[in-house]
C-alpha cells in the first residue's frame, strides 16, 4: 500500500466518523457531547450544539463524494474543507463546559488532524491531476 492508498483509506474511515458524529449530534447531543468531555450542559448549549450535526453530515457527505469519484476537484474541495475546521475545535477546546481530563487537548489535536487532511487531500488533488 503505497501513501495514496493510505489516504484513501482513511478518507473511508472519516465517511464513518463524521456520520456518527453527525447522527449522534442530532440525535443525542447531550450524550455526545459528554462523550466528548462536555459537562451537563444547559439547553443552549444542547441546542446550539445540535445545529453541528448537519455540518459533520456534509463533512462525511464530502468525504463519500471524493471516494466515489476520486477526481481531483473532490479532493481539493474535501481539502478546502477540511481547513475551515482546523482552527474550530482549538476554540472550542476554551469552553469552560469541558472537565473530563484531556478533553481540551484532544480537541486541540483535532485541529492538527484537521491540518493534516487538509495536507493529504490536497495531496490526493494533485496526484489525482497528474494521473
Amino acid at each position: 500500500m503505497d501513501l495514496d492508498d493510505a489516504l484513501r483509506q482513511w478518507n473511508r474511515v472519516m465517511i464513518g466518523f463524521d456520520l456518527v458524529l453527525g447522527s449522534a449530534t442530532l440525535l443525542a447531543p447531550s450524550a455526545t457531547l459528554r462523550v466528548l468531555g462536555h459537562a451537563k450542559p444547559s439547553a443552549e448549549t444542547e441546542h446550539m450544539f445540535r445545529r453541528c450535526g448537519p455540518i459533520w453530515l456534509t463533512f462525511a457527505a464530502g468525504h463519500a463524494a471524493a471516494a466515489a469519484r476520486g477526481r481531483p476537484e473532490d479532493w481539493w474541495a474535501l481539502a478546502w474543507l477540511r481547513a475551515t475546521e482546523i482552527a474550530t475545535d482549538a476554540v472550542w477546546s476554551s469552553s469552560p463546559g469541558l472537565t473530563r481530563p484531556g478533553a481540551r487537548a484532544g480537541l486541540r489535536l483535532a485541529g492538527v488532524a484537521n491540518l493534516a487532511m487538509t495536507l493529504a487531500y490536497a495531496r490526493l488533488a494533485s496526484s489525482s491531476a497528474k494521473s
